[in-house]
């Protein structure tokens, strides 16, 4: 039995013995069951953490749940919902092809319009997969056969990079000789390429975290970041309250806040659910256990900054028998109105979950609580990060409860009342990039604008989805696509990454002059030969002047911008 079983089974004996109380709850917003899984053969059952839910090209919501007993194969299912609530069985785990079973996951969404996932796999170590949008899965089976050194039980999907590769953890594997607590190791960082080739890239080690069970999180930087549920130090005392870290695309490793570094772990213990980038640029977060309650200490809301200072929006179960919510298992997303919205498994005025709203300033306000009474089937004990669809309304899905007999959950959607918008499957890219975009009504798009700059090359695929060519002189920001409805924004800004084009000369010795030609230069504030930097002048979004700097040796100029690195397709030969 893993450990995320354990932690529900304790919770679940310690909240019976709590009784429900009344709550006041925030007006006008609506709560609809769109789905009772259970109700047919094969339905998927019991959606639990990670199971991430991710918006396709089509419009539609697309997830995966990992029961055994759930699907045709009692493995596990992956399933497509549209937003008024038809599902579709796109796979049953499990099956006589040899996939295995147990897909905790959820999925993402890559650029190529395929969604990737993870399956735990039983006793079989687990795997990575990924799966078009009519269901066909490829299975990489990267993770059986080693000796667990690549990691078992990934309980979380990867996220695609800006290099095009997909990045993930599992929760247990790796150096087991670093793991002396848990006899299945701490899990490790992995990559796997598109194709499906897979590199571990960190392992964990007790000390800097352990057991992560969320997904990872791209940052404006670059880099990836994510949560531990276990492990951590504060000072040379071995917490194991678990911590938030950054890894780089090669591996370097750092841990940016450990838990239970405040007396009584007031400042959180245990991550369950991942992190997510606000606007303002930091990250937020929540955690299963720990805070300032004097009841019961079941979880906080936090914020931390990319470099690691970390700040308590909330402390859970402050209340009466909990009913401003307690556990909360699964991150949270940040809608179009600013403010972030999350699920706790239990507390609130039924004892059975909520919904809560908590801004960037940490004002708290439960919108929904969960109900599964009699005549009234609405699902109970929520797990799964929300999601905001391009429609502006949240989505979600319960563990337990609905009408179907079985009482394995619901799927659902919470209106705020919140406008449509658009995304981009992938908010970064350089001129010349062609990026994907995803909202209603986009077939009869008249214009689509980066910042201000308009894109002279852009196609209306669908009425869900369209594509854009970046136009010359782009900076970054919002981008816009007008239709006859009137003009939808995205939910965040695209970030302009820099191009290196060519240089001139192609070689020369220390101190000579250099120009280096390209795409969005401006904002520059790195120029380096070989790895070693250089004194330079932007001279305009194209071009920038430089001089070949002491201690230069042959090799390729790089341009870094706040939009990321650029590097040169060939070598600047240094001569004597």
């Amino acid at each position: 039995m893993n450990s995320r079983c354990v932690r529900q089974i304790q919770l679940l004996a310690v909240l019976a013995v709590m009784f429900a109380a009344s709550v006041t709850v925030l007006p006008a917003q609506t709560y609809k069951v769109l789905y009772n899984f259970g109700n047919v053969k094969c339905d998927p059952l019991d959606p639990s953490i990670s199971g991430i839910i991710a918006q396709g090209r089509d419009g539609n919501l697309y997830s995966s749940t990992g029961t055994f007993g759930s699907g045709c194969n009692a493995g596990g299912a992956a399933f497509k919902i549209t937003p008024k609530g038809k599902l579709t069985l796109l796979h049953s785990f499990g099956s006589q092809t040899g996939d295995q079973g147990g897909s905790l996951s959820g999925v993402t969404l890559g650029t190529d319009g395929e969604f990737w996932g993870t399956s735990e796999g039983g006793d079989y170590g687990g795997n990575i997969w990924k799966m078009t949008a009519s269901g066909k899965l490829t299975d990489f089976n990267v993770l059986a056969g080693t000796k667990d050194i690549n990691g078992i039980e990934p309980t979380a999907p990867p996220v695609q990079g800006m290099d095009g590769n997909f990045y993930g953890t599992t929760n247990q594997g790796g150096n087991i000789a670093k793991c002396t607590y848990n006899y299945g190791g701490c899990g490790v960082i992995y990559r796997i390429s598109p194709s499906g080739k897979l590199k571990v890239i960190y392992t964990f080690d007790q000390t800097n975290g352990a057991n992560p069970d969320s997904p990872l999180v791209l940052g404006i930087d670059g880099n990836f970041y994510g949560t531990a549920y276990y492990g951590g130090t504060v000072g040379k005392v071995f917490k194991n309250g678990g911590v938030i870290f950054r890894v780089t695309p090669a591996g370097k490793y750092t841990v940016l806040y450990a838990f239970c570094t405040l007396t009584g772990c007031h400042d959180g213990a245990n991550p369950v659910g991942g992190l997510v980038q606000g606007t303002d640029g930091n990250f937020y977060g929540t955690t299963e256990y720990g805070g300032t309650s004097t009841i019961l200490p079941y979880g906080v809301a936090f914020k931390v900054t990319p470099a690691g200072k970390l700040t308590v929006l909330n402390s859970f179960c402050t209340l009466a028998s909990c009913k401003d919510g307690a556990n909360p298992f699964g991150g949270l997303v940040q809608a179009t109105d600013g403010n972030f919205y999350g699920t706790t498994v239990y507390g609130g005025a039924n004892n059975q979950g909520t919904i809560f709203q908590v801004t960037p300033k940490g004002k708290f306000t439960i919108v929904h609580n969960f109900q599964d009474t009699t005549g009234s089937l609405f699902g109970e004990f929520p797990e799964v990060t929300l999601v905001q669809n391009t429609n502006g309304i949240l989505y979600g899905d319960t563990m337990n409860g609905g009408s179907s007999g079985r009482h394995q959950g619901v799927f659902y959607s919470f209106d705020m009342g919140l406008k449509p918008f658009v995304s981009m499957v992938a908010w970064y890219g350089a001129v010349g990039d062609t990026i994907e975009i995803l909202g209603q009504g986009l077939k009869a798009a008249t214009a689509v604008s980066f910042n201000g700059t308009a894109a002279t090359t852009f196609t209306a695929v669908s009425d869900t989805y369209l594509t854009a060519v970046v136009p010359s002189g782009t900076t970054t920001g919002l981008v816009t696509v007008t239709t006859p409805g009137g003009t939808l924004t995205t939910n965040r800004k695209f970030i302009v990454q820099p191009a290196v084009v060519s240089f001139s000369p192609p070689s020369g010795k220390v101190g000579d002059p250099v120009t280096i030609s390209g795409t969005s230069f401006t904002g520059a504030n790195k120029v380096t030969f070989g790895g070693v930097k250089a004194t330079f002048t932007v001279k305009s979004d194209i071009e920038i002047d430089t001089n070949v700097p002491t201690g230069a040796k042959t090799g390729k100029i790089q341009v870094t911008t706040t939009g990321g690195t650029a590097t040169s397709a060939t070598d600047f030969t240094v001569t004597q």
